[in-house]
């Protein structure tokens, strides 16, 4: 309110205006006749020109923009403007400070305008059919006032009074806001806007809210420059784009949350915002011929809206009135036709000074996409685009079942990006400026291809007695009844989908007379033509009833006889041409892998770590000169800590406030912390790192460590684990190559301190600037699978640590469909997987897969912890990022949360663990790969829940198991409750997870095969 201050009230001499303003009888109409008769005409009268708007007058710049709703939008928040997840809609928004363009921008209220064009749907003000819908958001989350009345009164004591002062002596609360309100910002990109008031949302109500993905120190002192801000915009936008998360807050607490009381804050802690769409600018030049003036000839109005959106409240209804009359008075004043523009203002963007902006070629991204298997039969989410995006972006829950509770297919989104001769990325190609046609191929050749016993490719196998390993299904033939191949499938278009690009026809018969169709998933594409890729439904079966297991034969577990899943994997290509012109596009491959049971939690080893060590070791690419903090070293050490959700050991050790809390600030300040030089006390904390570096296992261990016994980080398995010597040096997972020389140089004091990092992770891929979505997209695919303990693994597994087996970094060689694989004979050893042009050369589809268990879900069922309970009832242990071992259970998680609760107790709460196979706890091996196979849909899935925030015992976010309603959830409950009540403490066979000696004893006697 700084121009109402300034002028205070100086700009009307229009006595009957004055006496017309009644805000007992009408607040409304009263706040129209001061803000537009008396403030806005007033200056009209005193010759502004161009007429101006009475608030939020002072422009900083105007800019195209697009608004684009996320994809994977979740049902609840499909409402109205939201309804169609991927739709884009061309914007321009409106950057401008509520004071007058006289006076300095330094510690103004900011606000945005957003006009967003060809929204279908009838409109609550103007002409209904109008194509555009606005938002207006300021950067402050409430008003400083509450209603229209307070409203009309405070504006009165100045407009009329000309004296805020008494007015803001009786109402201390508003004096405050207006104080808070005046907080200095350094770039109108940098700072959250809110709209203060709330919205319909559907059934429900919701107030909005803009998150930047830029944070700039806010500057300590009124800069030289009055208009610092629209300078800044200016610059910021000529250098490259600027992004903004659009979140919607739902109305979840009436009591807590009101409707017509505008200075209430409502508690994020009660409904924290979601991000539904992202606000993405484009580099411009925000200072071109007639872009400011296209701008300041718009009008916003919250009402210009659907139904669904709808405003409430009776500032909300002022505002209808206010914002419409200012905009007639002004647009008549400077000649400006009234009513809502068809079309927005084209957009011209620049090329970056000296960039070449012609396509030579193209690439698809990510280079290996992940889809898994659900056996929700319609209900399917995109997989990760992005790493680490902020927690508080996490989907709500049960976000990963269907409303029936099975578990969603996990689809592989593609895209294509188009490069410059120098490598660099000029676009992405869509449908809207090229044409392509999408080929997928996938197969299953598992059952087709030789048993796994051990990783074939470390020390311990060359010259093990048994490593010659048989082929699965050695009886039958016709080696090519055994492979589920059906062929490739081609697409194009926009959101193209239906039976013509099914994986069905693909077929298997090994035992059986006659073959079994074996469904492999489909190929759609999504509103801009990208490939969307979506696996099996998890259907493992025998078509003769073979048994999945025979204990009498220890080789056939994870290699079962007339068994097939359908898991899979394949090359992705695509033609493309621009204008006419064909241009060559590398390839991609997709792996449709077993469910993700913890989405948010990170291996300590991913599959991006092995194929960034594969790509250093073989001099395609070259490993940081020096180390950042936050960007090397702390992922290496925080993903012991996110371990603490699906790992009771982990938690003891790494979880909040223990020794080696890596989310400790305190820890990290210290970690951290440079040395000044190599002189005694100039780094304070090089023992300590040192010793952190010393904890962690070499790539190339030589000292024998038992696994009872183990010596250093981390406490998961090894590839040698269970099928050789357990006092053997390859027993335990080791650092790569790459996180050993990472973790060196910090070690060292070598590094780049930057922590804590001040740019906020994008929630999303948009959120990304292009030239760094390809990266980003191989690198998310891959961060979310495993390269800890090839036994034999989860996605994919040893093959991908040679380098033959790709063309270039994370792109896997595809063998020409007109060269067949030859064949390798009856048995496969270390020596001939090696050969030049082997079996790790140029693959087939199918050819990542085939190394895999058949069926996946036995294996599964037998990566645990606590394989040695009278060392540690839960470690070492094997997969628990993606199949968790000791996980928090819902009960657990509301006594954590229960604030009525003694504080003892819900701490108690917080560090139990409960054993996420509590369910299916057959002493029967067999018969628990069976029941892994029937119930795998139903078992929990560990999400994200709000935690409590700044609080010593408790983290901001918990992680927290969720099952679906039905007779598994029963059994786990069941199992809680009987533990609970048994009348001795738990035993450590207990602890475990083990329902007995016995089981136990089955279990080792399949996984522990020691020599």
């Amino acid at each position: 309110m700084d121009h109402l201050k300034a002028s205070n009230g100086a700009e009307s001499s229009d006595p009957a205006a004055q006496t017309s303003v009644d805000c007992a009888a009408d607040p409304i109409m009263s706040l129209k006749t001061m803000f537009v008769d008396m403030v806005q005409a007033g200056r009209i009268a005193k010759g502004q020109c161009p007429a101006l708007r009475p608030v939020f007058l002072k422009p900083h710049g105007v800019a195209a923009a697009q608004f684009q709703i996320r994809s994977d939008l979740p049902e609840p928040y499909r409402v109205g403007l939201f309804s169609n997840p991927g739709k884009v809609f061309e914007a321009w928004v409106r950057f401008s400070s509520d004071t007058l363009p006289s006076l300095d921008d330094y510690k103004t209220t900011l606000g945005i305008g957003i006009k967003l064009f060809d929204v279908p749907g009838k409109k609550l003000i103007g002409n209904p059919d109008s194509p555009t819908f606005d938002f207006i958001l300021q950067n402050f989350d409430v008003f400083f006032v509450d209603t229209a009345s307070d409203m009309c009164a405070f504006t009165q004591a100045g407009v009329v009074n000309h004296d805020y002062d008494p007015y803001l002596k009786a109402h201390p609360k508003t004096a405050q806001l207006l104080d808070a309100m005046a907080k200095p910002v350094a770039s109108v990109l940098a700072t959250s806007y809110w709209s203060g008031l709330p919205f319909g949302f559907g059934e429900t109500y919701a107030k909005y809210k803009l998150e930047p993905t830029l944070y700039v120190d806010p500057p300590a002192a009124d800069p030289a420059d009055p208009t610092y801000l629209a300078a800044d915009l200016a610059a910021r936008l000529k250098a490259g784009e600027a992004r903004f998360r659009f979140m919607v807050q739902l109305r979840t607490t009436p009591d807590a949350m009101p409707l017509d009381a505008a200075t209430v804050v409502w508690p994020e802690d009660l409904s924290a915002p979601f991000h539904v769409a992202d606000l993405v600018i484009p580099a411009q030049d925000v200072n071109a011929r007639g872009q400011a003036d296209y701008g300041e000839n718009l009008s916003m109005n919250i009402w210009r809206v659907t139904e669904p959106h709808k405003p409430v409240g009776s500032i909300a209804d002022a505002r209808r009135v206010v914002y419409a009359a200012a905009a007639d008075l002004r647009r008549n004043v400077n000649g400006i036709p009234l009513g809502e523009p068809d079309t927005p203002r084209p957009l011209v963007v620049q090329a970056p000074e000296g960039k070449d902006m012609t396509i030579v070629r193209a690439a698809i991204h990510p280079a290996i996409g992940i889809a898994r298997i659900g056996d929700a039969e319609e209900a399917w989410f995109i997989g990760p685009e992005v790493v680490d995006a902020p927690p508080e972006s996490a989907p709500p829950p049960d976000f990963y079942r269907d409303e029936t509770g099975a578990i969603k297919r996990q689809a592989a989104r593609f895209r294509i990006y188009g490069y410059n001769a120098a490598g660099e990325v000029v676009s992405e190609l869509t449908s809207d400026n090229a044409d392509v046609t999408w080929t997928a191929h996938v197969a299953n050749r598992k059952a087709q291809w030789y048993q796994f016993q051990y990783a074939l490719d470390i020390p311990e196998a060359l010259n093990a007695p048994d490593n010659a390993f048989s082929l699965r299904n050695p009886k039958v033939k016709d080696r090519a009844t055994l492979a589920i191949d059906p062929g490739p499938r081609s697409i194009s278009g926009r959101s193209v989908s239906g039976p013509a690009y099914a994986f069905d026809t693909g077929v298997f018969q090994a035992a059986a007379a006659e073959p079994v169709v074996v469904p492999l998933g489909e190929i759609q594409t999504d509103e801009a033509g990208r490939l969307i890729f979506l696996g099996g439904h998890g259907k493992s079966a025998s078509p003769t009833g073979a048994p999945v297991f025979d204990p009498a034969n220890p080789p056939s577990f994870n290699n079962a006889d007339d068994w097939y899943d359908d898991t899979s994997d394949g090359p992705i290509t695509a033609q493309v041409s621009i204008n006419g012109v064909a241009i060559p596009v590398e390839s991609a491959w997709v792996v449709t892998a077993p469910p993700n049971y913890a989405p948010d939690i990170v291996s300590w080893r991913t599959m991006y770590d092995l194929m960034c060590d594969v790509s250093v070791q073989a001099g395609w690419m070259a490993a940081p000169q020096t180390p950042s903090f936050c960007r090397d070293v702390l992922p290496i050490l925080q993903r012991l800590s996110n371990l603490q959700w699906v790992n009771k050991g982990f938690s003891a050790y790494f979880g909040k406030g223990c020794p080696l809390d890596f989310t400790n600030p305190d820890l990290l300040g210290r970690l951290s912390l440079k040395p000044a030089g190599q002189r005694d006390g100039e780094d304070p904390y090089g023992e300590l790192r040192g010793t952190l570096f010393n904890g962690f296992r070499p790539p190339a261990p030589i000292v024998a460590e038992p696994v009872q016994w183990p010596h250093v980080q981390p406490w998961i398995y090894g590839d040698a684990f269970g099928s050789f010597s357990e006092t053997g040096p390859g027993n335990m997972l080791t650092m790569t190559g790459l996180q050993e020389a990472i973790l060196r140089q910090w070690a060292q004091g070598d590094f780049v301190a930057d922590w804590p990092d001040k740019e906020k992770p994008p929630a999303t891929i948009d959120q990304t600037p292009l030239a760094e979505q390809p990266n980003m997209l191989d690198q998310a695919a891959l961060h979310y699978c495993l390269s800890d303990t090839f036994h034999p693994g989860c996605e994919m597994t040893w093959p991908m640590r040679h380098a033959s087996l790709y063309s270039s970094p994370f792109r896997i060689r595809q063998r020409p469909a007109d060269q067949p694989e030859p064949d390798y004979g009856p048995t496969m050893t270390p020596v001939l997987v090696e050969k030049v042009n082997g079996p790790l050369y140029a693959q087939p589809p199918g050819g990542i897969t085939r190394w895999m268990a058949i069926p996946w879900q036995g294996d599964t069922a037998f990566c645990r912890s606590g394989y040695d309970p009278q060392f540690d009832p839960y470690l070492p242990t094997f997969w628990a990022a993606r199949v968790p071992n000791q996980v928090l259970s819902e009960d657990d998680y509301n006594k954590v949360i229960d604030t009525s609760l003694p504080r003892a107790e819900r701490v108690q709460a917080y560090n139990r663990r409960v054993n996420w196979l509590r369910a299916i706890l057959n002493p029967d091996p067999p018969q628990v790969m069976l029941d892994m196979i029937a119930e795998f849909g139903q078992l929990g899935i560990v999400e994200a829940r709000p935690g409590v925030k700044d609080d010593p015992d408790f983290p901001d976010y918990i992680y927290v198991e969720t099952l679906a309603p039905g007779k598994l959830k029963a059994a786990a409950d069941q199992a809680v409750r009987l533990l609970a009540e048994a009348p001795h403490p738990p035993t450590k066979l207990e602890q475990a997870g083990w329902a007995s000696q016995e089981q136990l004893e089955a279990f080792r006697a399949v996984r522990v095969q020691k020599r």
